[in-house]
């Protein structure tokens, strides 16, 4: 009996037809595959992105520093020190550049310990005009009780100043005359025979729109 209802079955659903319910199972299945996927994807990115969309003026606590010129606030922000730039050190596919381990040392140190806030790693944000860089970085000056960070870098010879970015006059000339100091006296990247007045150029690591203030 079993086998006759078989039969009668196959013969009420031509192999074409029985094949094409095949493919529609596998056709569902991959797509329910497909959803879970991209469900479990945006899942992953919402838990792993959990960077505020806005940053106010205030005090932070530091997480990391990423290089000379990148802190990682707890919050998840990630900040860009405002018109300095210092030498790269984590940038995908380009080399460890002079002084940028030294630069990464100097900001981690004045992050951990200065001003009011002694081995606290806490950091004051000030912003400006242009807020945001490209990509997607805040961009702020960074105070450790009453020393700019963006400032101290120049000073040291760790940066280079970026005067072609949105920001107040005031503050250029003060990045002007500590950048100057280094320079004179032939401090961190301006002790190499190369280091010349093209350093003054804003370069396109930088991470900002570059407008007229």
């Amino acid at each position: 009996m079993v086998r006759q209802a078989d039969r009668i079955r196959q013969a009420e659903y031509p192999a074409a037809v029985r094949f094409t319910c095949a493919l529609d199972r596998r056709a569902r299945r991959i797509i329910l595959a497909g959803l879970v996927l991209l469900v479990g994807l945006r899942l992953w990115q919402t838990r792993g992105s959990d960077a505020p969309e806005s940053l106010a003026e205030g005090t932070y606590d530091v997480q990391r520093v990423v290089d000379g010129d990148t802190l990682l606030l707890t919050c998840g922000a990630r900040v860009r020190l405002m018109g300095v730039n210092t030498p790269e050190t984590v940038k995908r596919g380009s080399a460890v550049e002079a002084f940028g381990p030294e630069a990464t040392r100097f900001t981690r140190d004045f992050v951990a310990a200065g001003g009011d806030f002694v081995a606290s790693n806490k950091v004051r944000l000030v912003l400006d005009h242009e807020r945001i860089d490209r990509y997607g970085r805040f961009l702020a000056y960074v105070w450790v009780g009453d020393r700019m960070l963006n400032e101290e870098l120049l000073r040291a010879g760790l940066a280079r100043y970026e005067p072609h970015f949105y920001y107040g006059p005031s503050i250029k000339t003060r990045y002007r005359k500590a950048q100057d100091e280094a320079r004179a006296a032939r401090r961190g990247i301006w002790s190499e025979p190369k280091a010349t007045g093209s350093g003054l150029q804003a370069t396109a690591s930088s991470g900002g729109n570059a407008r007229s203030p």
